[in-house]
């Protein structure tokens, strides 16, 4: 069935539907798509809030399929664009993981010596 999406809350929604036409409760659903239940019951409320990667989570553990249809736009751009997403997404998880590796070191670090401990 194809539904045409609005608003938050449409979203919402549709998650809500799939997930009662599975007949799954909402921390059943949670546990078995790896989300928390109080992130489940945020998504079904249409919270505009939420992580993308954990609402794809959801949407894709409910079988649900997202279609988005974009005016004016050929294949070749959707292409080029979605490739540069994918770099941007990538390079700032490299970023990201550079940070933590650092700070992971100096806890270490400090952990041996004895500072930086509470007293």
């Amino acid at each position: 069935m194809r539904h045409t999406l609005k608003r938050a809350s449409d979203i919402g929604g549709i998650i809500r539907a799939a997930r009662k036409a599975q007949r799954l409760r909402q921390d059943d659903a949670a546990g078995s798509v790896g989300v928390s239940e109080s992130f489940m019951v945020k998504a079904e409320r249409g919270a505009v809030t939420v992580q993308w990667g954990k609402l794809f989570q959801i949407l894709q553990g409910l079988g649900v399929q997202v279609a988005v249809d974009i005016p004016d736009a050929g294949p070749e751009l959707l292409d080029a664009q979605s490739a540069k997403a994918r770099h941007r997404a990538e390079a700032r998880r490299q970023r990201a993981a550079e940070r933590r590796l650092p700070a992971a070191e100096a806890g270490r670090i400090s952990k041996r010596s004895g500072r930086g401990d509470p007293v």
